[in-house]
């Protein structure tokens, strides 16, 4: 298992580059690539105070000790590659031995989720959804205001009927003789 951490850049920038890079650094470490994984956590960096996010990226590579031999060509690769995104990139190795990890992989389920064995929620049978759960409420809808709640807010039209009334009003002061002026 080699494991490439990047802290400093947006994890959905290190998702793309891990799907764009990934076969390239499985050749690099002469090895398969479904040992490779990548690790973005949604944090940033901070160097006196201020952060470093896109400005300065770490790059933490973790792998079984017979990979050291790759060291040079993988850290090449990344700082060439990791530069696109990053104006300063530190990259640093640690190695295990390969006696110190274990994994437990089901041999029942595909080893990774890939874009062609994700199920789709909406093709499972005996399911129906609500085809109004996704649609937003309208709003005009009061059907559970309570009406005499004093911290309710109101939805409605303020101004409702209040053209019909200007214009009656209107209307009977037109039809009213004006009063002359007082000087």
């Amino acid at each position: 298992m080699i494991t490439i951490s990047i802290l400093g850049l947006d994890q959905f920038v290190v998702g793309r580059y891990s799907k764009d890079h990934s076969a390239n650094l499985a050749n690099l470490f002469e090895s398969d690539e479904n040992l490779l994984n990548f690790y973005a956590p949604n944090a940033m960096v901070f160097h006196h105070g201020t952060e470093q996010t896109s400005w300065n990226t770490i790059v933490i590579v973790r792998a079984p000790i017979k990979y050291k031999v790759c060291e040079s060509k993988v850290a090449e690769y990344l700082m060439k590659t990791l530069s696109e995104f990053s104006i300063n990139v530190e990259i640093e190795f640690e190695y295990f031995e390969q006696s110190s990890h274990y994994e437990h992989i089901n041999d029942s389920y595909p080893r990774y989720i890939a874009g062609d064995n994700i199920v789709s929620t909406d093709d499972m049978p005996g399911e129906q959804e609500d085809e109004d759960e996704d649609e937003e409420p309208d709003p005009r809808d009061r059907s559970d205001l309570d009406p005499n709640d004093p911290n309710q807010i109101y939805l409605g039209n303020a101004f409702e009927g209040f053209e019909d009334k200007l214009a009656a009003k209107e209307k009977e002061s037109a039809a009213k003789p004006s009063e002359p002026k007082k000087k």
